[in-house]
């Protein structure tokens, strides 16, 4: 999981050019995006520059693919606090950006930096982040695991650890209706 999330300050003109958007589905897409609140969390999501971050660092090829291959502009996201008390869906997002490659894997200074990348043939990639709204009340990892539609959820499987994962539109339909009645 990212350690360190940098606003999304900068030009499109100055990064490099996102990779084409590969679904030809118009079907709407859902993710949960997991983030440590001491690294970056929703509330900082919310107050940066057009409430809008990159969301570099991932370094697992399944979340990189997610990112890369399935992740469109306007998709939904949930964004969850991991290593938390208590780790919990603390707001709704979406995908802002088409995937491009993650800056910080060239950086030797970066937290994330990969000896192995390349810039001509990039290994990460990462998308920008919007905040749209924070919960009304987080939901917890506890609460989740007791609603009914959620039992299959990637988030509640033992030993998930995905920092992107997809989420069904009817466990995002349940997240909604949780969310609205709190």
């Amino acid at each position: 999981m990212p350690t360190k999330r940098t606003p999304a300050t900068a030009k499109r003109a100055d990064r490099p050019a996102p990779t084409a958007d590969r679904s030809t589905s118009n079907t709407p897409r859902y993710w949960l995006v997991k983030s440590e609140p001491t690294c970056f969390s929703f509330d900082q999501l919310m107050h940066a520059p057009r409430q809008t971050t990159g969301w570099d660092g991932v370094r697992n090829y399944q979340a990189r693919n997610f990112m890369r291959d399935e992740m469109r502009v306007g998709d939904g996201v949930l964004y969850y606090h991991s290593n938390a008390e208590p780790p919990a869906i603390v707001g709704f997002a979406e995908v802002a950006s088409a995937p491009y490659p993650d800056p910080t894997q060239f950086d030797p200074a970066a937290d994330h930096f990969d000896p192995k990348a390349d810039e001509a043939a990039p290994i990460w990639m990462q998308v920008d982040i919007r905040g749209v709204e924070p919960l009304p009340e987080p939901l917890s990892l506890e609460k989740l695991r007791r609603v009914p539609g959620l039992e299959k959820m990637e988030l509640l499987r033992k030993g998930s650890r995905l920092s992107v994962q997809p989420v069904t539109p009817a466990e995002w339909e349940v997240i909604r209706e949780l969310a609205v009645r709190g």
